[in-house]
């Protein structure tokens, strides 16, 4: 059995295709550096950390970008004529004032590890564009055109343009396609595909929240007109209709559908295997009862698809309800590798599982100066926009127990680091160490991070560098601790609720995950480093 989701944690807008016997899904990753993770499988149960497409600084900027901004809704295709994977990304700015400043770009490689080439601008008409290879060599690309002008339905409606790989430019102006299959309103992540001779149009309607869903339309031309599935939504976690096209809020929590476990479901793409069976990616949330918040943020899940006799895409089970356990596809079982539960950094570079916010990890993450451990240079402040060292991995479950050999000695009070639980730069829970003046010696102390309010609880003195620090997750609240042996652990702070790292907790960021890391800041000469011994990642149930 296939259980979802299959990429657990802070994996949205999942986009796959294949080449040969290989599947690959690239999810979204905002101002998470390096941007684009690419998930790889053979039988579509077992999916292994394959690459991240964005590895430098010159593919892309995110310094200075507010939380959930960065790159949005990548789309991975491979043209096999060309033997080439292609990849559109958006790099979102600004959405103030409603005006949604995005430039996309594309980017092409032989294979998914690189390299790449350079990125060719195309256009910033709207976000979430998507390309399409025809059968007869043109290539046009999809996005939502972004609306801003009054008596007009927000937020806009899909376009195409054609794109033209001699010039690598557009040709002309983007024309509006389609407006929707439903009344959800909010149209987005469309990608466009060719089935028996038509143009198939998928979309996500409804917000990507309770009330998301993935429609379909179809047309004999490129250009449209396009005709919406009598069926719409193909899939959705909450079937009734309503007229939202006026409603801008995306979470719309009054659609929570306690009837089924995976709520959000929406921004699909789909793939059609060798042997004829049809499968649909799409993510969803599984939200803490009864807060309605999802820690986890976005997740990818997966379901087995068929088409009709009339050319239409369904689920192959009848219902248009995301399932939670499904039958394996017809294809040989290759199971992979999962991430490491410990990290003893023993390795010569960096896994490709760790992220920084806005800026690559290995800009101040080393393993080379000393062996077996990795060394943290001390940057700015947390809540900052620029650059802060945060060495952070996704976290997948919410009953965990994180621990890390933490060796740091810190000089002054503006010398501090630890171990970290990341929502964004307003919200985050952090076990510090740093120098305590009144001590006049070293001390930890929980700090709290909540929507841009900062409490600080237990300071403790301790003796010595090295400390062992915890963090522990047991599905509805968390807490620190810590230990000089690594055996004996002593908590210290409160519980705090475990919903509150959350998009629909959270005022400042929204749209990502909740992350676990550790860190360290230098706020004077952005020099002093602390050293990790380990990093263990522990899922307990």
């Amino acid at each position: 059995m296939i259980h979802n989701p299959i990429l657990p944690g802070f994996h949205p807008d999942p986009c796959i295709c294949r080449k040969g016997p290989d599947y690959y899904i690239a999810v979204s990753s905002f101002e998470w550096f390096p941007g684009i993770p690419v998930y790889r499988s053979r039988d579509l149960k077992h999916w292994a950390l394959y690459a991240n497409v964005l590895t430098e600084e010159t593919q892309m900027d995110l310094k200075k970008l507010p939380s959930a901004k960065g790159i949005w809704a990548p789309c991975l295709t491979y043209c096999e004529a060309e033997d080439l994977f292609y990849v559109i990304y958006g790099v979102m700015y600004s959405h103030n004032a409603r005006y949604f400043e995005v430039d996309n770009y594309l980017i092409t490689a032989k294979d998914l590890r690189g390299p790449w080439s350079a990125p060719v601008y195309l256009h910033s008409a709207g976000f979430d564009a998507s390309l399409f290879h025809d059968t007869d060599g043109r290539k046009y690309l999809v996005a939502l055109d972004w609306e801003t002008r009054d008596g007009y339905e927000k937020p806009g409606v899909i376009c195409i343009a054609e794109y033209d790989p001699k010039t690598k430019s557009i040709l002309g102006y983007p024309k509006r396609i389609w407006r929707g299959g439903t009344d959800r309103g909010c149209i987005e992540a469309p990608h466009l595909t060719k089935h028996g001779g038509r143009y198939y149009l998928m979309c996500a309607e409804g917000g990507t929240g309770y009330y998301h869903a993935v429609t379909m339309a179809r047309s004999d031309s490129v250009w449209g007109p396009y005709e919406g599935d009598p069926a719409n939504p193909i899939l959705t976690s909450q079937p009734i209709e309503a007229d939202e096209r006026e409603n801008v809020d995306f979470l719309r929590p009054n659609y929570f559908n306690p009837n089924v476990a995976l709520q959000k479901a929406g921004h699909g793409s789909y793939v059609d295997l060798p042997n004829g069976e049809t499968w649909l990616v799409y993510h969803c949330g599984r939200p803490l009862l009864p807060e309605l918040r999802c820690t986890l943020g976005r997740e990818t899940a997966i379901q087995r698809m068929r088409w009709t006799e009339d050319g239409w895409l369904r689920t192959a089970s009848g219902s248009n309800l995301p399932e939670t356990d499904l039958a394996e596809p017809d294809l040989p079982e290759v199971p992979l590798p999962a991430l490491p539960v410990r990290d003893d950094f023993d390795a010569d570079t960096l896994g490709i599982w760790y992220y920084a916010p806005r800026i690559p990890p290995n800009s101040f993450a080393d393993v080379q100066s000393r062996p077996g451990w990795v060394r943290l240079r001390g940057q700015e402040s947390h809540p900052s926009l620029n650059r802060v060292s945060l060495l952070a991995r996704k976290l997948t479950g919410i009953r965990v127990q994180i621990t890390a050999k933490m060796d740091f000695h810190p000089e002054v009070p503006k010398h501090d680091a630890g171990l970290i639980l990341y929502y964004d730069n307003m919200n985050f829970l952090y076990l510090r160490k740093y120098f305590s003046e009144s001590l006049g010696q070293s001390a930890l102390m929980v700090q709290r991070m909540e929507n841009g309010v900062r409490t600080q609880y237990d300071r403790t003195p301790v003796e010595g560098d090295v400390q062992y620090l915890r963090l522990t997750l047991d599905g509805k609240a968390c807490w620190m601790a810590w230990s000089t042996d690594g055996v004996d652990y002593t908590a210290i702070g409160p519980r705090f609720p475990l919903s509150q790292f959350s998009d629909e907790y959270c005022k400042y960021g929204e749209f990502t995950g909740t992350m676990a890391g550790i860190t360290c800041t230098d706020r004077i000469f952005r020099r002093h480093t602390a050293d990790f011994d380990f990093f263990e990642y522990v899922e307990t149930d």
